[in-house]
């Protein structure tokens, strides 16, 4: 199974606790479920991750909401991290899109296709630094309130997904599991 494969890279509980970078934070970062590998713990790993990936900023910004999330819900640290990754440089842009249009849903906005939406150039070259901050202000206005209520309804809807497949997905692989055992021991 993967876990075994994650168990032999990932370092011990009391490593961890040893390291010097841990020590940093006290004993906030030294509850089992943040290290060890059981189903709640991994879901809700990949569930923190996947909703901590779509907030707004670049990977270490993402990287310390995922923390953030690991140990206030007490789910895989490492796991919800590493997920924060779906969001790169080659996904971010059809991501915002699809959350654009998943805000513009929700609020009941008319934007049906790419063509509806609100022009990107804004021109602020042309302009003074004065004029920056209207100019700013009305398109964030235009753009930004269907794309963050979309970024928050599509990160929880991911973060859930997620959350539940990997129940699934463990839950299947461990009646899987039983299922072969059985075959062979009654083989036997």
């Amino acid at each position: 199974m993967l876990r075994k494969i994650f168990k032999k890279y990932l370092p011990s509980h009391e490593s961890i606790q040893q390291s010097r970078f841990v020590k940093f934070f006290g004993t906030l970062l030294h509850h089992h479920n943040l290290w060890h590998l059981h189903r709640r713990s991994v879901a809700g790993g990949v569930a923190a991750g996947l909703f901590a990936g779509l907030i707004p900023g670049s990977n270490p910004v993402q990287f310390f909401f995922a923390t953030l999330f690991s140990v206030i819900f007490k789910v895989n640290l490492p796991i919800a991290v590493f997920m924060t990754l779906y969001s790169n440089p080659f996904t971010i842009i059809p991501l915002y899109m699809a959350a654009y249009f998943l805000g513009s849903w929700i609020t009941g906005s008319t934007v049906s296709s790419i063509d509806d939406l609100p022009p990107l150039e804004l021109h602020l070259l042309d302009r003074d630094l004065s004029e920056w901050g209207p100019v700013l202000t009305d398109y964030l206005a235009t753009f930004g309130g269907p794309l963050i209520i979309g970024l928050f309804a599509l990160a929880s809807l991911l973060s859930v997904s997620g959350y539940f497949a990997v129940r699934v997905f463990w839950r299947y692989y461990i009646i899987h599991a039983w299922h072969k055992r059985a075959r062979r021991n009654s083989n036997k």
